[in-house]
């Protein structure tokens, strides 16, 4: 009775199979230790993924590094083909300067032995300013009219001195303002010398006999004549020869006042 009953209820049996399977070991539910480990995955995942982009980005960096090194080493060789051609210019510069400071050189030279030729011919010629000046006159007249009277040389003298060219300088002028100087060129450097000696007897007058020279160093003269006040009024013996001033015997020389002697 008791074997017929038991075999009526044979769902509480359990068998060791059925105790090892659990409606939590069914193949729709994750055990914790199941879900770990996919969220350890889904970790590696997103850290691979990282991974990759940023070995995408560094892919990108070295192409953009290495466009850059080209870049620089193209710029490196345009620097030094930059450098090399201003070496050579720097150099062509110099030069040019040099043969340019040597021009300026021979330029003074010639233009001082133009000036020197130039004073030499007019080495026998007189400037006799402040005589004045009538319509139709004759110059060398006038001139050796002027020699008698007012450089009080004799008239034997006087008729004895050659002149090869007697004349004024400039145009005629229609105003009254001051006569144009006359020049008159000596036939004999001697006979010029004892005319000029006689030019003391100026003094206080507004007549002047003078040495003709070229404009330049005329101009020169004008510069030196201050100065030459200047030393006599100290006591020193200054004169001017030519375009030079001597003080006490010694050349004076100032690249600010004579750069014609530099």
């Amino acid at each position: 009775m008791k074997k017929a009953q038991s075999m009526s209820s044979p769902a509480k049996t359990e068998t060791p199979s059925s105790k090892r399977y659990r409606p939590a070991d069914s193949p729709g539910t994750t055990s914790p230790a199941g879900k770990d480990i996919v969220d350890i995955l889904e970790s590696i995942d997103k850290r691979l993924s990282s991974f990759d982009a940023r070995l995408s980005l560094v892919e990108i960096l070295h192409r953009e590094f290495q466009s850059l090194k080209e870049s620089l080493e193209f710029s490196q060789k345009q620097v030094e083909t930059l450098a090399a051609e201003n070496a050579t210019l720097r150099d062509s510069v110099k030069s040019l300067s040099e043969n340019v400071t040597q021009l300026n050189i021979e330029n003074k030279k010639i233009k001082e032995t133009v000036m020197d030729l130039q004073a030499r011919r007019m080495r026998d010629n007189l400037v006799f300013s402040g005589i004045p000046e009538s319509a139709g006159e004759d110059p060398e007249t006038t001139v050796r009219s002027f020699i008698k009277i007012h450089l009080k040389l004799p008239e034997d003298t006087v008729k004895n001195i050659g002149f090869e060219r007697v004349h004024r300088i400039g145009a005629p002028k229609t105003g009254s303002g001051r006569p144009r100087p006359i020049v008159a060129k000596f036939g004999h450097f001697k006979q010029k010398e004892q005319v000029k000696s006689r030019g003391r007897e100026l003094k206080g007058t507004d007549f002047s006999v003078n040495d003709q020279f070229p404009r330049e160093i005329l101009e020169r003269c004008r510069v030196l004549f201050p100065v030459r006040r200047s030393f006599i009024q100290k006591g020193s013996r200054a004169v001017i020869a030519v375009d030079r001033l001597y003080v006490d015997g010694q050349l004076y020389r100032d690249p600010g006042i004579t750069p014609w002697l530099y």
